[in-house]
């Protein structure tokens, strides 16, 4: 029986995870901000749909073989100078699809920031969980998941109004700008990131490809990447589709669109870190399932609306975001303590490969399950909607096998027996 008690956190670690809140904002937006661009892009660089289609993707695509890739040596390097060296190298390839002249050259460096972007997001985890202990990493995970959100609404507006208001630079602009905000916060992580190299202790025997191998089909990791895929599979079959659902058959503008993703990632701002102390205070366990299991409400009714005011649109969708997103915080705690210090960022590396295929995966699912009548209407996203469901009960039944971390003995004399929870 694992303990989990709520205890605030300290100073050195808000530091710490400002810095890096910071570096997830900054790549998740870099992802972002390419999502309002491709009428410009298109116009501009004169390639087609399917070719900006595939600008996206190179991002997807790179962020899960670097992942991958990643698990070769993640584990044999000072965690520090791996953060610094591969957010610098993230910031060169940003800068370099701001200054890419043509569409091969964007490709080309939208691929690379990718790969190191996708490695980054696997690092930050691998950090918090080396460094917070785990009866704070509920507070602390839920303040680096805001900066996601954050990003994730943010995103869209942001990239339009820079492109917009800065015609001289035009699609360039946003990516200058996610330079100049990155480096700051590159100087603020090398300032403030302790060096970690406690997990070079460990002897590392054998071929690496067969250490690999060894860690990925450890049964208590195969479950975590079990239950972190169906966490994508629950959001990611339904997301991609919303904004498509509500303008063909809700009716609802481009201009409400965004106001709806303002609202929700405002929203998802303050919840973050309230679901993360809830966490801390209650349990990782019996907070996710609280919050996944209130999340299939908003998922069932954005996957059946009709039309409606957009008050009620607005409303649904705000209670969606924060559910919907407030369940990775808890189930992200969980899942990067099951595995030990000295294996933990190769398991996160893979981790964040099954993250993005995952994600993929439910994007394709939904894509084909979905459909288009004579109309133009959007048909068959209520069977999304019920398949979201499946794959979240499957998520519940596999957050109870996860193996969690025991509590200190200390923690467990002052703990309220009330709040001893799995």
């Amino acid at each position: 029986m694992a303990f989990s008690s709520y205890s605030p956190l300290q100073h050195s670690e808000r530091r710490l995870l400002l810095v890096l809140a910071g570096i997830q904002f900054t790549h998740i937006l870099d992802f972002m901000i390419m999502m309002p661009l491709g009428p410009q892009l298109i116009r501009t660089l004169h390639i087609s749909t399917h070719e900006f289609g595939l600008l996206l993707s190179s991002y997807t695509f790179t962020a899960a073989a670097s992942g991958l890739l990643a698990a070769m040596y993640v584990d044999r390097f000072d965690r520090r100078k791996l953060v610094l060296t591969l957010y610098m190298l993230f910031m060169v390839a940003t800068l370099a699809c701001g200054l890419a002249p043509g569409y091969l050259s964007l490709l080309l460096a939208r691929a690379a920031a990718g790969a190191f972007g996708g490695i980054l997001g696997a690092l930050i985890q691998t950090v918090i969980a080396d460094l917070i202990p785990f009866e704070r990493r509920g507070n602390a995970m839920g303040k680096v998941m805001a900066a996601f959100a954050v990003s994730t609404v943010a995103g869209v507006p942001l990239g339009l109004l820079l492109a917009e208001h800065l015609p001289q630079l035009g699609w360039r602009a946003p990516f200058f700008f996610i330079v100049v905000l990155a480096l700051p916060i590159w100087l603020g992580c090398r300032a403030v990131l302790p060096a970690m190299t406690a997990h070079l202790d460990r002897p590392y025997e054998g071929h690496i490809l067969r250490r690999i191998f060894d860690i990925a089909r450890e049964p208590a990791h195969m479950q975590a990447f079990a239950f972190v895929a169906l966490l994508m599979l629950t959001s990611f079959s339904v997301i991609p589709y919303i904004a498509l659902y509500y303008t063909a058959n809700l009716g609802v503008s481009e201009a409400q669109i965004t106001l709806i993703y303002l609202v929700g990632g405002a929203a998802t701002l303050f919840s973050s870190n309230w679901i993360g102390r809830l966490s801390d205070r209650h349990g990782k366990l019996r907070t996710f399932y609280w919050v996944a299991i209130a999340a299939f409400v908003p998922i069932l009714v954005t996957t059946h609306l009709v039309p409606v005011p957009f008050w009620f649109v607005l409303l649904n969708a705000t209670v969606f975001f924060v559910l919907v997103s407030g369940r990775m915080i808890p189930g992200m705690a969980m899942a990067t303590s099951v595995a030990p210090p000295p294996v933990r960022g190769t398991f996160m590396s893979l981790g964040g490969s099954v993250q993005m295929g995952a994600s993929g995966l439910a994007s394709l699912i939904g894509g084909l399950i979905i459909g288009k009548n004579a109309a133009g209407e959007v048909v068959n996203y209520n069977l999304v909607g019920y398949l979201a469901i499946v794959f979240g009960l499957a998520s519940l039944w596999m957050a109870s096998r996860l193996r969690l971390p025991a509590p200190p003995e200390s923690a467990i004399a002052a703990a309220d027996p009330a709040q001893v929870s799995k």
